[in-house]
């Protein structure tokens, strides 16, 4: 017999019907419960008892809850795990339902969908890291790119190229990013999103929130970037359910006015975070000398994405230098930052309506402390360019400034509920009331000294709870003289130990003391109301003031560790150049540091006539470290700081791309070789005469022939038809040859030697091929067995005569570019010989002579004879 369900099950499935997606919190009372399959879920996740309550349908309904007074918590470790999360509030008190009368059921609303890219509350953001809510739209053949992070308001808008939509999507790391379903299936972690994506819908909604009535003063935005707009606008009408957060107007960003770097190469480069996802290790944590959670977040969008205006770069390098150079100006700075709440998020929260006393606090603490900087700063002359747009975005919040500071008590509570937040002396009033209730506290303190002289009771005590409000309170044996009629007390409840009773006089002065306490909370609520509608009319000269105070810090953070360091200020060179002297690695440089070692520093050249560097050497010698560090100084200078070396001249590089280490991806069913293949295939198409490439190792994944080949096509196209700036590390010596053909191509190699059978690293960089790749004195130094060491030297000496003898794979290679180009070209362009050949050379078990006979084969084939 299928039974009804009841009336609070039948509010919560109807209320679970409107959003599917999500896991609905339902409160009740003091608990938010889960139910059926949600319970399930968090149950498994949150790690908490799986319980039931009564049947639907016949079964048991599966149940689990956390208190509400630390939901946050819990909600945090759902997120975290994926989910999505309705919470469903108490929209009326079981007093006010009551009064609607008999046993009617408390209403409850959705009142705020949780997700990755929704969240606002303090204990659930990173401090130092931005929280980005991204939409990817399509139209009219075009993409776009819409973000905010709802915590600061931050809001920008771009175009994004179809070959750049993964770069620059990496650049955002959002926590969450919606796309059409279409769409969504082709991006990382793309949530599909069915509606919104129309640019109609974007323009209307943006028109509407800034109150504007063209966009044109923002840029042309294309109806890709309006459908992206649009369809992320409409995500957070709903996870507001109707309450839109605080956004600032959007600032249009193009493609070329960063640097752009692929997913790849920032995960090789580990610019923000380290191959497993860390932040120590990476290079923000190794410059990252900033005091402040904007700050923090600012350095972290810097190097994201470096500057491609070569203005823009420079008047950030003046403030660091000025801050450089005058180290008591830096020091005070820092000092009064340290003091400096953090403004951005406070009025994000309070715009979101999850804000509460301590954020306007911290609002008013803020905005007078950015006054007083600013009156600092003001002495500096000359100011460079940077520092005189930002001065006056510190001021102008003296009127609300002092409004704060005579409502507020100097440390506001972060909730509301209990009051106590407003200064004494702020509303006559409201003192009043509060008055009031302290003398009726008092009186209530005098009728216990007065019923214990009553009762001869000593232990008798007035005590409050929530439940039966002010209440006297006895111990069991004492309690029979006060349960006669005429002792003049009433009974309440009896427990264990104790029984409580009330009297008239106790009533009285309860009801005095909690209709002025109740009164008070009220006038209290009023204000804070009154004063963050004071707040909010100001929420975009409030916004320029964080951003303003996040890039003093950046500045002065980015000075400190060029002091620290002894950093130099690169000078910004239009022509595609890379001129380093003493050039180090800021986060390898700390961990040799640490060890009490020194960092061996290392210069680079590069230039239109000497663009394409060949370095050799052995494994563990430095290659590697070389190319990061020259990519990384890159970073720097174009995010506009100083960098680690003696001396440094750049020219600006539009794509910057790494192709150092190994790794592969399973779940894309692609092994460590395709990897390879895939990133290098992508800087091929992709880098331009003013990018800069890093490539370790190419075609080391595959057999030697097959790897080489690869290596040697890779070298040639990067030099003739790229043209950029490459550092290109590799085992395969016979690519040294290539340096009697290709212009712009130098050798170099890391320096070694053994001594007395070790092998000793010296990490300088020198003119020259390597003379050999030590690869057995690694091999020994990792600890591998001296047997197999040994045997591996009988076996190299065979091979290597084998290589003398018909003259050597360098000497096959000399003039087989013909070759190299056929053994990676595709399947069906291969004539049946070549293919054929090809398949020999793949042999393992051929002899060094047969394979070079087959590779002369090939050249043959390769030449059409």
């Amino acid at each position: 017999m299928t039974t009804a369900p009841t009336p609070m099950m039948a509010q919560y499935l109807a209320l679970k019907a409107s959003v599917p997606d999500c896991l609905l919190f339902y409160r009740m009372g003091d608990f938010f419960e889960l139910f059926f399959d949600d319970a399930a879920k968090a149950a498994a996740d949150l790690d908490i008892a799986l319980t039931s309550r009564g049947e639907h349908l016949g079964a048991p309904i599966p149940m689990c809850g956390v208190p509400a007074h630390s939901h946050e918590g819990y909600l945090a470790r759902l997120i975290k795990a994926g989910h999505r999360v309705a919470i469903a509030e108490q929209t009326e008190s079981p007093e006010e339902a009551k009064r609607r009368g008999g046993k009617t059921l408390v209403t409850r609303a959705i009142v705020r969908i949780v997700s990755p890219g929704t969240l606002t509350e303090e204990t659930l953001l990173d401090a130092r890291a931005a929280n980005w809510l991204a939409a990817v739209g399509e139209a009219a053949g075009g993409l776009g790119i819409a973000a905010c992070d709802i915590s600061t308001g931050r809001f920008e808008i771009g175009p994004a190229a179809r070959d750049a939509l993964e770069a620059e999507i990496a650049r955002l790391s959002p926590a969450e990013l919606i796309a059409p379903p279409a769409l969504a299936a082709t991006l990382p972690d793309g949530l599909a999103v069915d509606k919104g994506f129309d640019s109609a819908n974007g323009e209307r909604r943006l028109k509407a929130l800034f109150g504007v009535a063209t966009l044109d003063g923002w840029g042309a935005f294309t109806r890709a970037e309006l459908a992206a707009a649009g369809a992320l606008l409409d995500y957070l009408d709903r996870a507001g359910q109707g309450h839109l957060p605080f956004l600032q107007p959007p600032v249009r960003r193009a493609a070329a006015d960063h640097m752009m770097i692929d997913a790849a190469s920032r995960e090789s480069l580990e610019i923000t975070a380290t191959a497993s996802g860390q932040r120590k290790g990476s290079l923000l944590d190794a410059i990252d000398r900033t005091v402040t959670g904007g700050g923090a977040r600012a350095l972290a969008a810097d190097l994201s994405a470096p500057l491609g205006d070569r203005p823009m770069i420079e008047a950030r390098l003046d403030l660091v230098a000025l801050f450089h150079d005058d180290t008591d100006l830096r020091a005070r700075l820092r000092s009064a930052l340290r003091a400096q709440p953090d403004v951005a998020r406070a009025l994000g929260r309070l715009a979101s309506g999850r804000g509460g006393p301590r954020d306007l606090g911290q609002l008013r603490d803020g905005l007078d402390q950015a006054q007083r900087l600013q009156a600092m700063l003001r002495g500096v002359d000359p100011a460079p360019p940077l520092l005189a747009h930002l001065l006056p975005a510190l001021g102008g919040h003296g009127a609300l400034v002092d409004e704060l500071a005579r409502a507020l008590v100097p440390a506001p509570p972060i909730e509301s509920a209990q009051g106590g937040y407003i200064a004494q002396g702020y509303d006559a009033a409201l003192d009043a009331l509060r008055a009031t209730g302290g003398e009726g506290r008092r009186a209530i303190a005098q009728l216990e000294a007065r019923f214990r002289e009553k009762t001869g009771v000593s232990q008798l005590k007035i005590r409050h709870n929530n439940v039966l409000g002010y209440h006297i309170e006895v111990p069991a044996k004492s309690a029979d003289p006060l349960m006669k009629a005429e002792s003049g007390f009433t009974h309440r409840q009896t427990l264990a130990g104790v029984v409580r009773f009330n009297a008239p006089e106790l009533h009285e002065e309860a009801s005095r003391v909690g209709q002025a306490g109740a009164h008070a909370l009220a006038a209290e609520a009023a204000h804070l109301e009154a004063l963050t509608e004071q707040a909010l009319a100001r929420r975009h000269d409030i916004a320029a003031t964080a951003d303003a105070l996040a890039r003093l810090d950046v500045s002065a953070g980015q000075a400190e560790r060029a002091a620290e360091g002894g950093w130099c200020r690169p000078a910004i060179a239009e022509h595609p150049c890379l001129e380093i002297e003493g050039g180090r690695h800021p986060v390898v440089e700390s961990a040799v540091a640490a060890t009490g070692g020194r960092f061996v520093a290392n210069d680079c050249r590069l230039s239109p006539d000497d663009r394409l560097w060949l370095v050799t050497g052995p494994n563990m010698g430095g290659k590697s470290t070389f190319l990061r560090q020259n990519a990384a100084m890159l970073i720097l200078a174009q995010a506009g700081g100083f960098v680690p070396a003696t001396s440094a001249t750049l020219g600006l590089c539009d794509r910057l791309f790494s192709r150092v280490g190994a790794s592969d991806n399973l779940a894309r069913g692609r092994s460590t070789f395709m990897v390879e293949m895939v990133e290098t295939a992508a800087i091929l198409a992709q880098a331009t005469e003013r990018s800069f490439v890093i490539l370790d190792e190419v075609g080391r994944g595959t057999s030697t022939y097959d790897g080489l080949a690869i290596a040697w096509a890779v070298v040639e196209a990067v030099h003739d038809i790229n043209r950029c700036r490459c550092l290109f590390a590799t085992h395969y010596h016979e690519l040294t040859r290539l340096a009697d053909r290709l212009d712009s191509l130098s050798l170099h190699h890391v320096r070694a030697r053994e001594w007395k059978g070790d092998l000793v690293l010296l990490h300088e960089l020198a003119q020259g091929p390597a003379d050999r790749s030590y690869g057995l004195a690694v091999a020994r130094l990792a600890g591998l067995a001296p047997a197999v060491v040994g045997r591996a030297k009988d076996v190299l000496k065979k091979l290597e005569a084998g290589r003398v003898a018909t003259g050597g794979i360098a000497a096959g290679l000399d003039d087989l570019p013909l070759f190299a180009a056929a053994a990676v070209a595709p399947e069906e362009e291969k004539p049946d010989a070549l293919r054929d050949a090809l398949a020999t050379i793949d042999a393992d078990a051929l002899s060094p002579r047969e394979a070079l006979e087959a590779l002369y084969r090939l050249k043959g084939l390769a030449a059409g004879e």
